[in-house]
């Protein structure tokens, strides 16, 4: 087929995304397990750091090089010529690459939407402003199920049910309600929109998907440890909620935007256990140590990689490599 000059670029630029996109979420996958076992071995917070970044790498490492090598070597070097002919399978990457923007957007679109409409709804629903001492953006909303979640992305608002405030005593209260807080400070909702935004291996094949829920795991811990503080007694109180809560019936079903203080049922017992069987103390030097060497070597190579994105030689390199695919 025969494109233009600016025609080229975009089938370039996208099938170039597709590939490096591809071989790095297959990467990420093979290694999975590996590096979910690396996470388990440090506090959680850290650990949800390491899964993020390791679940956003493939889209990072895929927009890197179509911004810092592809972009600048077509148009730097490539003639302006009117017209082109371009290989079937460029064309065929190229119209993947683009489908897993499509895909990625959309679905970030219609979940910012939903959660919108969430919040506007319940919003509306208002029983009563919050008490005094009560986070002011607390809304105690009109539902029968137990609601105590975080919802939103830009402006987060904490969502409460009624049954909820009654169900539960005041120190357990204070102590469930630092938790959401706690997930609007490392805003949680808004890595989960990262997830939506970062496309896939391939349209409708999600094989990052158990990154994704243990990191949602970890991130879940991450907030129960900075709620308790370190504190055998809010422990005690944040564990003794979750069981209440969840004898109080099954949660709404919520926007994906959002997160609930009952994520995931199946982690009950082990979030219990946790908050009243506390692990060693060592474990957050260790994961200090084992962050500042990960951020070390993350610098090396971005320090890296910018000084070869600079070099003509890289840029003409990518340009003949852009050539051979083009055909």
């Amino acid at each position: 087929m025969t494109l233009s000059y600016a025609l080229r670029l975009v089938c370039l630029s996208f099938a170039s995304f597709f590939l490096l996109n591809a071989a790095a979420s297959m990467l990420v996958w093979l290694l999975s397990d590996f590096l979910i076992r690396s996470a388990e071995k440090t506090v959680p917070r850290s650990a949800a750091r390491f899964l993020l970044a390791v679940r956003l790498l493939p889209f990072f490492f895929g927009a890197l090089f179509v911004l810092a090598l592809c972009i600048p070597s077509y148009l730097w070097l490539e003639p302006h010529a009117t017209a082109e002919r371009v290989g079937s399978l460029c064309i065929l990457f190229g119209i993947l690459g683009a489908g897993l923007f499509f895909i990625s957007a959309t679905r970030a679109a219609r979940a910012v939407l939903a959660s919108v409409r969430h919040v506007r709804l319940c919003s509306a629903a208002v029983l009563q402003h919050p008490a005094s001492g009560a986070p002011s953006d607390l809304v105690v909303v009109d539902a029968k199920a137990p609601l105590l979640a975080m919802s939103g992305v830009l402006r987060p608002r904490l969502l409460v049910s009624q049954v909820v405030l009654d169900g539960l005593s005041p120190d357990q209260l204070g102590v469930v309600l630092s938790h959401e807080l706690a997930h609007r400070r490392s805003r949680d909702n808004f890595k989960r929109f990262l997830f939506l935004l970062a496309p896939d291996l391939l349209p409708f094949l999600h094989p990052l998907r158990d990154l994704e829920r243990t990191w949602s795991r970890f991130s879940e811990w991450a907030a129960d440890d900075e709620a308790t503080a370190g504190d055998p007694l809010r422990a005690v109180s944040l564990a003794a909620a979750l069981v209440q809560v969840a004898r109080l019936g099954a949660s709404p079903e919520l926007p994906y935007l959002s997160t609930s203080l009952l994520a995931d049922d199946r982690d009950l017992s082990l979030r219990v256990e946790r908050l009243l069987c506390p692990s060693s103390p060592a474990a957050p030097c260790r994961s200090r140590r084992e962050t500042g060497l990960a951020g070390s070597a993350i610098l090396i190579v971005g320090g890296g990689l910018a000084l070869l994105c600079l070099s003509p030689l890289a840029l003409t390199s990518v340009h003949e490599l852009l050539e051979f695919f083009l055909r």
